[in-house]
């Protein structure tokens, strides 16, 4: 008899090589995969955060709007002037306001809104100067603040009254520059791979009813103002 050979052949050893190969390739796609899940997942949270404040000042900022004139518009006639308190299209919003004290810029400020081109998409900032003795080249003075990037399409809306007192549909023309709005709205689609939604913001522009042509008390204001939020949400 021979003796029993012991260890292991060469195939075997091969074997338990290769084996232990795809193992660790598993082991570490799985963590690759999961460190890239993580990190994912924390520039969702930063993006999602970010997109919320930019949300919360913009609306704050349009809710405590001042009808306060910024420059003079020339009318009919050389002799007459009109005043300008708010700008708006599409694209851009123009109007006075306080600016918060973290930004370092206290008290009444010419504040514009715009939706401006990127080489990564559609951006929308903010540019502020004071408003005494406004020029609008003053807004290029300092750079812009970015609020949100990576934009794919966005645009202003605005509400009004009609001689009567009738609201009117939303529109993204401002035609009357000497008038506050009711309200404005701006809704805003991110682009592909974003993974973040833009909740449809419509901010009321808080003035005194009295003052505003139309309305005859606060409620009625209130009101009026939820009950297009409401269509505009069933539009949409």
């Amino acid at each position: 008899m021979t003796k029993a050979q012991t260890g292991v052949t060469l195939v075997e050893l091969l074997l338990a090589v290769t084996l232990l190969s795809i193992l660790l390739a598993l082991a570490y796609g799985g963590l690759h995969a999961a460190t890239r899940a993580t990190d994912r997942g924390q520039v969702i949270l930063e993006e999602s955060g970010r997109l919320r404040m930019a949300h919360q000042f913009v609306r704050k900022q349009l809710n405590q709007a001042i009808p306060m004139s910024f420059s003079q518009k020339e009318g009919e006639t050389a002799d007459v002037k009109t005043s300008e308190v708010f700008l708006g299209s599409a694209g851009s919003i123009r109007f006075v306001g306080p600016m918060p004290g973290y930004l370092g810029f206290g008290g009444p400020q010419v504040q514009q809104l715009s939706i401006v081109g990127a080489e990564e998409g559609l951006q929308l900032v903010l540019e502020h100067a004071s408003v005494q003795g406004f020029d609008e080249t003053r807004l290029t003075e300092r750079d812009p603040i970015l609020l949100i990037d990576h934009i794919a399409s966005a645009r202003f809306g605005f509400l009004t009254r009609d001689e009567a007192g009738e609201i009117l549909p939303w529109t993204e023309l401002w035609d009357d520059p000497a008038l506050m709005p009711l309200a404005v709205s701006l809704e805003i689609e991110f682009e592909e791979g974003t993974y973040m939604d833009w909740p449809l913001l419509v901010a009321a522009i808080r003035i005194d009813p009295s003052v505003m042509e139309g309305v005859s008390s606060g409620q009625e204001y209130e009101s009026a103002i939820k009950g297009l939020i409401d269509k505009r949400d069933q539009r949409n």
